[in-house]
């Protein structure tokens, strides 16, 4: 710790700010430096597609920090300002104001950024949904009681279509896939989440694609592959993200669908880590004979960014006597309607899966998730204190059989 004067962590939302948070908590008292693309102190992105979406959050709710907590952290802020290089000789990020900040060590927190329908035209109305800025700007257009049409079924498009169903706005929701989530959750839970859509009043367009979106000055159509016209006022994509890893292709940092990273952290390049939706790394816990065919993973949820950019942080402080491995079990949720979803460990690539408790047809259910004879994820639908015992099943690293036997008795 002692060789470090001077830090810099590149992200202002989650991963960078509890990186920040944690230098500071483990005894860093050198010079901090907080670079973030958005003007907005850190907040939290989940309420985003929900509570602040649908009017019952203010946004100040969603922010992460209270009070003067922000201001305690001592750091040089460079709020709105974009990372565009970094130079790893020099051991210094450019950023797009001109400012160059030399470091000792530094956190790479950069996220993602929304992947957009290819060859969509300049007009209002077409959104996506990553910052709180895109949240404001859909809900002022929300105001007008739009049509809407959603193009994804993934978390953020569900979300999406189901608030601005509370909402009581008409609302169609595309997705080219036959069955949402059905390669990773299953098609029988993608099923009962389309269901669900379907009773709450949403148009749903499942197995078609679109292939473009028409109007004015404004977005007045989408065309979908099948030939038919959805009528729309307002368009919000949710066709998934990619990690924000531009400004670092001539740094020399090794990069592959996000910045690769060992066990702990640690990046290719000396006194660098990353963390959060920017970061791939091998989880010690699954990456090992008997776990799931990924070699590395990179995950796209809140509890990872918290407890990744911790991490991250620890390992930068450690320096040279090396780091801890990062073994996390993920923890996925979202909230639709009266739906909790949740999953613990990581179901997609099971070669066996297993209802264990409740049914599809109740909503109400536990499935577990195998693979090479270990289980190594669990899906439940408001059931909430059952996927918290298999987070905890989990971590023990059982047998898919030893599991399934439990469940029955």
């Amino acid at each position: 710790m002692a060789t470090l004067e001077t830090i810099v962590v590149v992200g202002g939302s989650l991963a960078g700010f509890r990186a920040a948070e944690a230098l500071r908590q483990q005894g860093f008292e050198g010079t901090l430096h907080f670079v973030g693309a958005e003007v907005h102190e850190p907040y939290d992105r989940p309420p985003l597609s929900k509570e602040v979406l649908r009017g019952t959050w203010e946004p100040a709710k969603a922010t992460l920090v209270r009070g003067d907590g922000f201001s305690k952290l001592e750091m040089q802020l460079h709020l709105g300002c974009r990372a565009t290089a970094l130079d790893a000789d020099a051991r210094c990020v450019e950023l797009e104001d001109g400012q160059r900040l030399s470091y000792d060590g530094l956190v790479i927190a950069t996220g993602a950024t929304p992947r957009e329908l290819p060859g969509t035209p300049k007009l209002a109305g077409i959104h996506t949904l990553r910052t709180l800025d895109d949240c404001l700007a859909i809900g002022r257009e929300l105001a007008a009681s739009p049509r809407v049409a959603v193009v994804g079924a993934g978390f953020i498009g569900a979300e999406v279509a189901a608030t601005c169903r509370q909402r009581g706005l008409e609302v169609t929701l595309i997705e080219p896939m036959p069955v949402p989530f059905g390669p990773t959750l299953g098609k029988d839970v993608g099923r009962v989440l389309c269901a669900e859509h379907a009773d709450q009043g949403v148009d749903l367009r499942i197995g078609v694609g679109v292939t473009g979106l028409e109007g004015g000055d404004r977005v007045e159509r989408v065309l979908l592959e099948s030939g038919d016209v959805v009528d729309a006022d307002l368009v919000v994509v949710g066709i998934g993200v990619f990690p924000e890893t531009r400004w670092l292709e001539s740094s020399g940092i090794e990069l592959d669908n996000g910045v690769l990273c060992d066990a702990t952290c640690a990046t290719s390049l000396p006194g660098v880590v990353a963390a959060g939706d920017v970061a791939r790394w091998p989880n010690p816990l699954f990456n090992k004979p008997g776990g799931t065919p990924l070699a590395t993973m990179r995950i796209e949820h809140w509890s990872n960014a918290a407890e990744q950019g911790r991490h991250a942080a620890q390992t930068l402080l450690a320096g040279d006597s090396g780091g801890e491995p990062f073994g996390p079990v993920p923890f996925v949720w979202s909230d639709q309607y009266d739906l909790k979803i949740q999953s613990a460990g990581v179901v997609g690539g099971a070669d066996e899966t297993k209802l264990v408790s409740g049914s599809l047809a109740e909503r109400k259910f536990v499935k577990l998730y195998g693979s090479k004879g270990r289980l190594v994820g669990a899906l439940a639908i408001n059931e909430p204190r059952k996927l918290i015992r298999y987070r905890r099943t989990l971590r023990r690293e059982v047998s898919f059989e030893e599991a399934v036997a439990a469940a029955a008795e």
